[in-house]
């Protein structure tokens, strides 16, 4: 997960957090969480009701030429809070008015979500997703994160450094009881005692991905110290979906550098089938192959990786925030540009991100090229309602501004060898 921002400049988490502690400590009105977080105009279901023949059409060829049965959304996040039931937790941080910029963090995230903080906030945020899933005329697979604990090196939780924790029993019950729309993803961090023991568990119960965020976990994909758990990877056939480049949603204690697509050579070298999230869209990164030169784009170091031709049955990128405010001048532009890549390029909303109004800036989109501005007002109807649509969408609709170049279909349906297992057996 990550808020699309950046420290430095006009697109970075220093601006968007500023803004939102600006609104925080003017006013307690949860509106203006709104305001930067879901500002929505009604629910999901009335979107039909409200939308205008351009919207409509939109909507039906963003649909079209499409295979439903292979649609899927493979980066969805689900949470929960302390009591609440399902065994989650947030950092005690994100709640705290003694951290005010994590807990207006965490309030527009909630916003996003269209949910409010307390006992039910598990239970609601569900039914919201449900609510965005159903109200749309082509209904995908969604991949649900489960997202373990930060742990030392000496296998120990580290509590403080776990910005949110969301057990893997829950994901696997979410997909028990809505199996023709979820799949479930599991997060074994390799540090665990047991991490070997739970991915034989997980991989007999016909689970097949496995999620981490190395920034904000601790986890150096490049460490040899994984390679056993790589190889157990590989002998149960199992999915690596890891984040690439800049972490900014959740803090990362100075560990960015574990973001470095370069760190991927490991695993895919011992046969790993790695998901490459957002494609390191954000943030800059040394060169690990010429470690002398200054910091480029991670981006630029995932593009070198996809186009290792060892690499080309293993590596896959994921276009998760890629349409996002700040990532639309190299990253979006880029791999419109690239047709020979798309049947690698897999979809993901990173939902409840979506949902946050100040990432989603079409009108950006529109000045620089990729869309029309009728287009954008279309995109804006659907957006009010329904931001998991929204997100679908304007990855539809895109274009390169200069050759016109679309996202291939390829780039919605899963390819075979990302296929979930067909008859898992999870836990009730």
């Amino acid at each position: 997960m990550r808020i699309a921002i950046s420290a430095k400049s006009f697109s970075g988490g220093a601006l968007v957090a500023g803004l939102v502690l600006m609104l925080f400590i003017g006013t307690a009105c949860s509106r203006l969480y709104d305001r930067v977080g879901g500002h929505f105009s009604g629910p999901p279901g009335a979107l039909q009701d409200h939308l205008s023949p351009a919207a409509r059409r939109l909507v039906e060829t963003a649909f079209s030429g499409l295979d439903a049965r292979r649609l899927a959304d493979v980066h969805v996040h689900v949470l929960g809070v302390d009591g609440d039931g399902t065994g989650a937790s947030i950092n005690p941080t994100a709640r705290s008015w003694r951290h005010p910029i994590r807990r207006a963090q965490f309030r527009v995230y909630l916003s996003a979500a269209g949910v409010t903080d307390g006992g039910e906030t598990a239970r609601l945020y569900v039914e919201r997703l449900l609510e965005l899933i159903e109200a749309q005329p082509v209904r995908s697979r969604y991949f649900l994160y489960a997202m373990d604990h930060h742990y030392r090196d000496d296998g120990s939780i580290d509590a403080a450094r776990t910005p949110f924790y969301v057990p893997n029993r829950y994901v696997s019950e979410l997909a028990a009881q809505w199996p023709e729309y979820f799949v479930p993803v599991v997060s074994i961090h390799p540090h665990r005692p047991d991490a070997l023991a739970a991915l034989d568990r997980w991989a007999a119960r016909g689970v097949r991905f496995v999620k981490w965020l190395p920034n904000s976990m601790g986890i150096d994909p490049g460490s040899e110290q994984l390679t056993p758990f790589y190889r157990k990877l590989v002998e149960k056939d199992m999915v690596l979906l890891v984040h690439t480049g800049r972490e900014l949603a959740v803090p990362t204690g100075g560990r960015q550098h574990f973001g470095n697509p370069l760190r991927l050579r490991l695993p895919l070298e011992l046969g790993v089938t790695v998901v490459a999230l957002h494609c390191a869209s954000d943030g800059r990164d040394r060169d690990l192959d010429h470690p002398r030169q200054p910091r480029v784009p991670s981006f630029e170091l995932l593009l070198r990786l996809l186009d290792e031709p060892r690499y080309r049955d293993r590596l896959y990128g994921e276009i998760s925030s890629v349409t996002f405010f700040n990532h639309l001048s190299l990253a979006l532009e880029t791999l419109l540009s690239r047709p020979d890549l798309h049947h690698r390029l897999v979809n993901g909303s990173d939902y409840p991100l979506p949902g946050i109004n100040l990432l989603i800036m079409t009108g950006r989109l529109a000045r620089l090229g990729f869309i029309t501005q009728d287009e954008r007002q279309a995109l804006n109807e659907i957006y009010r309602y329904n931001p998991l649509l929204f997100d679908f969408v304007v990855k539809r609709t895109v274009r390169h501004p200069r050759s016109g170049q679309k996202f291939s279909k390829e780039v919605f349906l899963l390819p075979p060898g990302l296929q979930p297992r067909p008859e898992p057996d999870f836990p009730l």
